[in-house]
């Protein structure tokens, strides 16, 4: 995979930016520059998020959280978020992700030859994902419905309508839930609910025909967007479009009129059936979410965390549940291609050591001698660290290391290495143990805690680690950028390399 060229017109703070990697650089690692303020962080969470979140549900809130106030201008109805042309084996594939109505698609159809489709309000890009949304909502409500009614049937012949017991009450208790849960998740109003949660003894009939009457409108609305869904999914197809997602323009906003498309051309081939190329184009999305990674520095404000989560970085927090830190923490579970260079990964060392007793313990199982996984581990991680050694815990639960000096052994924490050690080591355990190959690899701020001297070899280190990857990394470093061509490095604006006045 090669990011071969990005263009964004206008995001944030980037305006106009048209960057192209060539792909027959050797190196295939781009120093990305810009002084402080020209958006480099921002391009490469644009490029992360877009790339790695857009066909993954559980990943989505990261590329809403993105999109946060990106709106339509009020002169056009497309606003183009950016086109990223990507070369994969032997082909160019150009993708535009971009922001329009979620009904514009009424004007891309002609209803005339389809007489039944009079009225057009169910046109939307988004029908697919609505139609979904209300298929999961009317399970929940039948569910809810036979809970309710169990409830009901309990209580008619099991308690005295003169008395009010313990049991009774938490049947009641339970009702309520069921109506809380089905409020949370939208399906009544607060106004419909509210005047029931505040009755001591909730009326549950009336509960189950509210449900009732909802499960109706749910039924009648799903049979509106089949009627149109096939012309729909039909002009999709045709336009080689798929739907990313509703883009909410705000905290509040719960119906968004606006969605974000992605627009996929592969430039080398055509392909005649519509259904293997959107068949091809959906592989190829995943297929490129899994091969694009960011690292970046956990003091970084991430654009594709909530709103207010980003706020907690310029807060002191009472709560430590609730700080920065452990909502980076928390996101990172979600995005296992995202690594931050801060939370050293002892974890990892710690874990790629037991892979390696593991291989060796299986090698031996299959061939009756135990394989040298772990000590070629070892011995690289050695020739890694120059003048010291890593050692792991017998019981695997730490690592520490030891410095030879003038005959004397003397033994160090991890804490005793420097910040600069430990970011080359936990750098070199990331691409290592999760092989990150033939990837697009987006690093931001790779210099920070290096010597002058490692900030210009960490392009050869990159180069020996994991050759076959492509970099980009955002930096301020001079010295990291004369390790390259000037032909490799990239600048936006303002540009970290000024241009020599005219004579």
């Amino acid at each position: 995979m090669h990011l071969q060229r990005i263009r964004v017109p206008d995001f944030r703070v980037l305006k106009d930016v048209d960057i192209t990697f060539e792909k027959d650089f050797v190196p295939r690692i781009f120093p990305l520059g810009s002084l402080n303020g020209g958006g480099k962080s921002t391009l490469l969470q644009l490029i992360f998020t877009l790339l790695h979140c857009s066909t993954d549900p559980e990943k989505k809130p990261f590329l809403q959280n993105l999109l946060y106030g990106f709106n339509l201008r009020e002169d056009s109805p497309k606003r183009t978020l950016a086109i990223i042309d990507i070369w994969d084996k032997d082909k160019v594939v150009s993708i535009e992700f971009f922001v329009c109505q979620d009904s514009d698609i009424k004007s891309c159809l002609s209803l005339n030859d389809k007489p039944e489709l009079i009225d057009n309000s169910w046109l939307k890009f988004s029908a697919s994902e609505d139609l979904e949304d209300l298929s999961f909502k009317i399970s929940v409500l039948e569910k809810a419905i036979d809970s309710l009614d169990n409830i009901k049937m309990t209580i008619a012949t099991t308690f005295d309508d003169d008395l009010f017991n313990n049991k009774e009450a938490e049947l009641i208790v339970k009702s309520k839930k069921i109506l809380m849960d089905l409020q949370k998740l939208g399906i009544f109003p607060n106004k419909i609910v509210t005047p029931l949660l505040e009755k001591q003894k909730i009326p549950i009939e009336q509960a189950i025909r509210i449900c009732a009457k909802r499960l109706d409108l749910y039924r009648g609305l799903i049979e509106k967007y089949k009627s149109v869904l096939p012309r729909i999914k039909e002009y999709m197809k045709q336009e080689n479009l798929l739907f990313i997602l509703k883009n909410k323009t705000s905290i509040k906003d719960t119906k968004s009129e606006n969605v974000l498309l992605c627009n996929i051309k592969l430039n080398e081939f055509k392909i005649d059936d519509i259904d293997d190329k959107i068949s091809e184009n959906k592989t190829f999305l995943i297929h490129l979410s899994q091969k694009t990674f960011l690292a970046a520095p956990s003091t970084q404000v991430f654009l594709f965390m909530e709103q207010e989560k980003r706020s907690l970085l310029f807060k002191s927090q009472a709560i430590e549940s609730d700080n920065y830190y452990s909502q980076i923490q928390a996101a990172k579970s979600q995005l296992m291609n995202l690594f931050t260079y801060d939370f050293l990964a002892v974890d990892i060392l710690i874990q790629a050591f037991k892979d390696a007793r593991d291989r060796d313990f299986r090698e031996a199982i299959e061939t009756g001698e135990y394989g040298n996984y772990y000590q070629r581990l070892k011995n690289e991680l050695n020739q890694m660290l120059f003048n010291k050694k890593i050692n792991i815990d017998k019981d695997f639960n730490g690592v520490n290391f030891t410095l030879d000096r003038n005959g004397e052994t003397i033994k160090l924490s991890p804490e005793d290495l420097s910040h600069g050690e430990l970011k080359r080591l936990s750098i070199y355990m990331w691409l290592k143990h999760h092989n990150i190959e033939d990837a697009i690899v987006l690093m931001d701020e790779i210099e920070i805690a290096f010597h002058p001297d490692w900030q210009y070899q960490i392009i050869q280190d990159l180069q020996e680690w994991a050759p076959n990857n492509q970099y980009i990394l955002a930096t301020h470093s001079y010295e990291l950028c004369q390790a390259l061509t000037p032909a490799h490095v990239k600048e936006i604006e303002p540009k970290l390399i000024k241009q020599a006045p005219e004579n």
